[in-house]
């Protein structure tokens, strides 16, 4: 492809275009040439912004969608991708020319409302988060009817990357950003390497230019070393597999480089340079039965030293992508390299997954869609179902097991709670402890690939809401979410109506019954946290009382007293009750900031973490509170991990741009892996910023940061 990649890059006339399609549609239907004069006329005199005919767009998605599927019907769909956005033609008139197939993915990719070049915002702009959320909850709710659209949406982006440097540096990164970001994980996720390594390659290179070029730099300097290693070793594999019994015309070893995002990736993650990256190079070895990829297995093993903690057996368990292959690393003469053992079948999958189903006409295909439907969080913001869905999309995988042998694809540093969650949300829910490799465990205990997990579950359901950041699985975080979010809006009406029984001197039933009356009890759980509300209800309330029920001075002789702002303590209380201390009970020690409720007791408020469970046995029993808030702003606590170059200066430097950044450091630990490369600086931190994510994002814009944990754990119980 990268020959192909090339030439189209180049191609500036419709002709020339054209002729690259027929390349690759030899006898073209009646129907593709249709579409293609239907294209061309729809978009006569549109240029793009590097001033060539627009057409010349459609026609090149057109080729890379007949080279990933060999699929006419969504070549047609390609060349008519823009038609209804950008001109007059209807979906309808479409679906006349052209039948319903290629009009209903039309339909989709329409949908897909693009981010335009005069719309896009700067790269650190939080409109620009729900933007990229928009376009991508958009194009996976289209996919869902239709994963065609989703493979044709990926040729589409390809050759928008391709183009990039007729757009300024600016538009170049936000669109490099949402490519790497969406689309290349998208394009993982189908099981199409092709796409993906192209899609990572062109994004690296426009969002990290000097590390893109300092890779680009070493490979041209090594070239003629490393590619002497590679064919060195290529042979000696040939010359051992002949050895011992395979056919010469019925095997194929070839040797790559790997793609320079996934070196970039390495030397990220590990705070290595390129000369530490162990394995540059990598040979596949294609066979013809699934059985002999375990005979050269064995081969290999034999005749060099493995990496034992590097072999990976895809055969037998594959990837959810559809991928299958045995991964392994060894010692040679040459150095490390890794060896890919697949055979043909294995290998059409590998690089063209989903679409192998259409361009080799295989009776279906072997990539699972679930995770697909399971990016459909209806009852998520745009920003949270971003994030839910990146951490699903943007992560390694690894493969865990429960004690029966089923297996399960989860993110690299997923938990035993994750795993919980991804059997069955019940599951995770009702999740209290965990075994792994027979040995008592955390739900938080982070899984390595190959574990088996048994979960421990009782009848009731627990709560983890401190826990959200440590999982990594979209559907423990929206779990945890929607348990979290149930219980606090439970206790907050339960709440307000003991708070409001307490300042009226009324009883919980005849409270409930008069906010019933009053058409409250949708509003109703707001009270405890806001209290311009809670005023406007105690006067509806009390109004209702003085015309409806009872005389109002027959609450003043009842010892109603108007109730008043105090302030005690760094907390706020709203009462007509005499207060002379506060107490936070011994059992969930709940900080600064965190959600909490007062208990009236004795003259004195005790406070209680609202998602105590001992809290939560006192409000349904409705014993008598009132209400409370933090004096204080609440600060966010946070531990970052962030990788720095070892050179003079570069400590004083994080620290002011962290200051710059509002955080206000509370510790510092500096250790450093090696003398040459990487420093790795440790840091508790306070900030203002609840989001994490949102933190994250403005840190990476200055340094590597390679890992961030919330510390906001105040109630763990």
């Amino acid at each position: 492809m990268d020959a192909f990649l090339d030439k189209a890059k180049k191609i500036d006339k419709i002709e020339e275009a054209k002729r690259l399609l027929w390349d690759h549609l030899e006898s073209p239907s009646p129907t593709t040439l249709k579409a293609l004069e239907c294209s061309l006329d729809a978009h006569e005199g549109q240029t793009r912004k590097s001033g060539e005919p627009y057409s010349i767009h459609p026609i090149l998605v057109a080729v890379l969608t007949a080279q990933i599927s060999n699929d006419e019907t969504m070549v047609q769909a390609a060349l008519l991708h823009d038609v209804v956005e950008d001109t007059a033609l209807s979906i309808e008139e479409l679906q006349e020319h052209f039948g319903s197939d290629v009009a209903h993915m039309v339909e989709g990719l329409t949908k897909i409302v693009e981010i335009r070049d005069e719309k896009l915002i700067p790269s650190n702009s939080d409109e620009r988060l729900i933007n990229s959320a928009l376009t991508f909850r958009k194009m996976l709710i289209a996919s869902i009817k239709d994963v065609r659209v989703l493979v044709i949406k990926l040729c589409d982006r390809l050759h928008n990357m391709l183009t990039l440097d007729a757009l300024p540096s600016q538009k170049q990164k936000r669109i490099s950003e949402e490519t790497l970001v969406v689309y290349a994980p998208i394009a993982h996720r189908l099981g199409i390497s092709k796409l993906k390594n192209h899609l990572e390659d062109l994004s690296f290179k426009y969002i990290y230019p000097d590390d893109y070029f300092m890779i680009q730099n070493y490979m041209h300097s090594n070239a003629q070393n490393l590619h002497f290693k590679l064919n060195t070793f290529i042979q000696k594999v040939k010359t051992f597999m002949l050895q011992n019994g395979f056919d010469e015309e019925k095997f194929e070893v070839v040797g790559r480089v790997k793609h320079y995002y996934s070196i970039y990736m390495k030397m990220h993650r590990k705070g290595i340079g390129i000369e530490e990256v162990l394995d540059l190079l990598a040979v596949r070895i294609i066979v013809q039965e699934p059985i002999e990829c375990y005979k050269v297995l064995g081969l290999m093993h034999l005749e060099f030293t493995p990496l034992v903690s590097r072999f990976k057996d895809y055969i037998a368990v594959p990837k959810e992508n559809g991928y299958k292959t045995i991964h392994t690393t060894l010692f040679s003469q040459e150095g490390i390299l890794e060896a890919q053992i697949r055979t043909q079948e294995m290998h059409r999958l590998a690089e063209y997954g989903i679409a192998a189903h259409w361009k080799y006409k295989y009776g279906s295909h072997n990539v699972s869609l679930n995770w697909l439907e399971s990016l459909h969080y209806q009852n998520e913001s745009i920003e949270e179902f971003y994030e839910l869905a990146k951490s699903d999309l943007f992560s390694e995988d690894i493969t865990v097991f429960s004690p029966k042998g089923d297996y399960y694809t989860l993110p690299k540093d997923s938990t035993a709670l994750d795993f919980a969650y991804a059997i069955h949300s019940e599951v995770g829910s009702n999740a209290v402890d965990a075994m792994v490799n027979k040995h008592n465990a955390s739900l938080l205990t982070i899984l390595k690939n190959g574990d088996i997990v048994n979960i421990i579950k009782d009848d009731k359901i627990h709560l983890h809401c401190s826990w959200i950041d440590a999982v990594k699985t979209s559907k423990a975080k929206e779990g945890i979410r929607i348990a979290c979010k149930m219980r606090i809006k439970e206790c907050d009406i339960l709440t307000a109506c003991n708070i409001l029984a307490t300042l009226f001197k009324q009883d919980i039933q005849t409270v409930q019954t008069l906010v019933s009356r009053l058409n409250l009890t949708a509003s109703l759980h707001k009270l405890p946290s806001q209290l311009d509300y809670f005023k406007e209800v105690m006067h509806q309330i009390a109004s209702y009382i003085g015309t409806k029920e009872i005389r109002f001075w027959q609450l003043h002789k009842k010892g109603y007293i108007k109730p008043k702002v105090k302030e005690m303590e760094h907390l706020i209380f709203f009462t007509n009750k005499s207060l002379d201390g506060v107490e936070f009970d011994y059992c969930c020690h709940p900080k600064v900031g965190d959600q909490i409720v007062a208990f009236y007791k004795d003259s004195k408020a005790i406070i209680h973490h609202k998602l105590c469970k001992h809290a939560y046995s006192k409000i349904l029993s409705g014993e008598a509170m009132v209400y409370v808030a933090w004096s204080t702003p609440k600060l966010f606590r946070y531990r970052l991990i962030i990788s720095l170059q070892n050179r003079k200066g570069i400590l004083a430097d994080l620290l002011k741009k962290l200051s710059d950044m509002n955080l206000n450091i509370l510790s510092i630990e500096l250790g450093i892996r090696n003398s040459e490369q990487a420093e790795y600086c440790q840091i508790e931190a306070e900030s203002q910023e609840s989001k994490k994510q949102v933190l994250a994002d403005k840190i990476k814009q200055k340094f590597k940061l390679i890992e961030m944990i919330s510390l906001d754990d105040a109630y763990n119980k």
